[in-house]
């Protein structure tokens, strides 16, 4: 770790830290509490996904739909109207609506093996974003003159990474910059981000090899083919079983760094609050 004690931390002049964890529980809150203070930038990561590695993807997407209307169809060919995606850090819905869901195309659904083929353009293009960290944190001091940083992780960061390999390449990579944050919730946030996905399913990334299994799973249990399937059915009865296969990934992601938990991240209100928060955590690892 960057920073072995607390006094490291409180002594530090440049402090860069990276959060990670299910989504849904404080680490876009957190990046947005420090960016208000106007002294961290907040690095996206979904963000970044969205404009620079799947901008093209996504507009093209939304192109080959207005490409079916013959008003919209003329004026694309003759360059007299523009199509793009409006991404900001509080709105990635065009990310998500470009992954999709997998299923029966009448009920919104994308074939499997296109849906495979956009988790992989995602896979690579987190994997990327989460490349750059370092070149955003020179850049931001460069260019912005911040003196802190902070990266602001997808939920999706445990399928790409193996906190069990030393040396995993992505882990190496973060960890030489960063100050890898866990943000951990109990059973009780388990079960109210699993509430609150089942009224309002969406898009997410999966590890190949764990969508392929529950792809395979939900059809034979459903004595279903692929073009019969519910989207919005199957991404419910999967999301549990995501959120089950993440929870060991994350724990060892955490011996990378520290973990703070997600009652203690709704109690930081402030710049002091969140400094005390991180010297306790690395007190505790200590």
């Amino acid at each position: 770790m960057i920073y072995q004690t607390a006094k490291d931390w409180q002594a530090a002049k440049n402090k860069r830290v990276l959060f990670y964890g299910m989504s849904g529980l404080g680490k876009t809150y957190l990046s947005n509490l420090l960016r208000a203070q106007g002294d961290w930038f907040h690095y996206s990561i979904d963000y970044r996904i969205g404009t620079r590695y799947m901008g093209e993807l996504i507009a093209d997407n939304a192109k080959a739909y207005a490409m079916q209307v013959p008003f919209l169809r003329d004026l694309l060919l003759t360059d007299s109207i523009f199509i793009g995606s409006n991404i900001t850090f509080n709105n990635l819905a065009p990310v998500s609506s470009y992954l999709g869901k997998p299923g029966n195309p009448d009920l919104g659904g994308t074939p499997i093996a296109e849906y495979r083929r956009r988790q992989e353009q995602f896979r690579q293009a987190e994997i990327s974003s989460l490349m750059d960290t370092a070149y955003f944190i020179g850049r931001s001091q460069r260019l912005y003159g911040y003196p802190h940083f902070v990266c602001d992780t997808g939920g999706s960061i445990c399928e790409w990474a193996n906190g069990n390999d030393p040396d995993d390449p992505l882990l190496t990579e973060l960890s030489r910059h960063c100050l890898l944050v866990r943000i951990k919730g109990d059973d009780a946030h388990t079960q109210e981000l699993i509430r609150r996905f089942d009224r309002a399913p969406k898009p997410m990334a999966y590890q190949p090899e764990f969508l392929l299994q529950s792809w395979n799973e939900y059809l034979s249990e459903n004595n279903c083919k692929e073009d019969e399937v519910d989207p919005d059915k199957f991404i419910r009865w999967t999301y549990a079983r995501a959120l089950s296969h993440r929870q060991p990934r994350y724990e060892s992601l955490a011996k990378w760094g520290i973990t703070v938990t997600a009652d203690d991240v709704v109690t930081v209100k402030s710049i002091e609050d969140f400094d005390a928060l991180i010297s306790t955590a690395l007190e505790h690892s200590a």
